[in-house]
């Protein structure tokens, strides 16, 4: 198989499903009341195998799913039997919400044959009922990169006197603009001085399917994007900037997520400057 698009649809996945692996990468907020494990194993996508980014992380940090070194991405693909060359499709239970963040620790390790399935699950017109999990057999993953595609809070700081430098806010405009509490009890309210507000699902359609290409053009230009600037995406801890720094892709604009986001921009204790 040729290299895939970034974004496939539930019809093409329908018809080239014994040629890809399907990672279900789903993750819910506490206050969403779900276990994306337990999700899994009610309906999934036959065949598709479950990626945990809080278990997939940098378990040296205290904040939650911080992307891991390289070799626990690669050994972790390979214990999915995925290789180098291994077509890959990830999906979400919600439609698009944590998959992007799934694509882009499969970016860090320079993993170029990745595509997330448009629309995700609820797109997946044969998922009514559970699928059975696919037999793996592990495989190394060899010949890695290691691409850094997050920042921390430095860079961040850093970027803040920047001009060329663009941080773009992924979380619900109530938030960004503090008229609307944090989830996670203690956080400050507000945003980064001199951030923009992009609410992640502004790229989605209804049915959590990117919109057009024009579209999400027409949204980043509204705010003064033209691809010449360092773009930094942003969020509550770093899932759905991955949907923001996944669209900017498709535009042929690079960006890096800031790992920590505002699970830990908003912590009282480090002092950060906020609006």
């Amino acid at each position: 198989m040729k290299t895939l698009h970034p974004l496939v649809t539930a019809e093409w996945l329908a018809q080239h499903l014994d040629e890809v692996v399907v990672i279900d990468g789903s993750y819910y907020l506490a206050t969403m009341g779900k276990n994306a494990n337990d999700e899994f194993h009610r309906a999934h996508i036959p065949g598709a195998l479950r990626w945990d980014i809080d278990a997939i992380a940098d378990t040296t940090s205290d904040l939650k799913h911080m992307m891991p070194v390289a070799d626990v991405i690669a050994r972790a693909a390979g214990e999915r039997g995925i290789s180098r060359d291994t077509p890959v499709v990830i999906y979400d239970q919600l439609g698009m919400f944590s998959a992007a963040r799934v694509w882009l620790t499969f970016k860090t390790i320079g993993h170029e044959n990745v595509a997330l399935l448009d629309g995700g699950l609820p797109c997946w017109q044969e998922a009514t009922a559970s699928g059975e999990a696919a037999a793996v057999e592990a495989v190394t993953y060899n010949a890695f990169e290691s691409h850094t595609l997050t920042v921390d809070k430095e860079a961040v700081l850093s970027a803040l006197s920047a001009s060329d430098t663009f941080i773009l806010d992924a979380r619900a405009a109530g938030r960004f603009n503090a008229t609307a509490p944090e989830p996670v009890a203690g956080l400050l309210s507000g945003h980064m001085p001199g951030a923009l507000n992009i609410p992640y699902d502004q790229l989605l359609e209804a049915d959590g399917r990117f919109k057009s290409i024009s579209s999400l053009q027409a949204i980043f230009t509204q705010v003064g994007v033209s691809g010449d600037e360092k773009i930094i995406t942003s969020c509550g801890s770093g899932v759905t900037a991955s949907i923001v720094t996944f669209a900017l892709s498709l535009l042929g604009i690079e960006s890096k997520v800031y790992d920590g986001s505002w699970s830990e921009w908003g912590r009282p204790a480090l002092e950060l400057p906020v609006v």
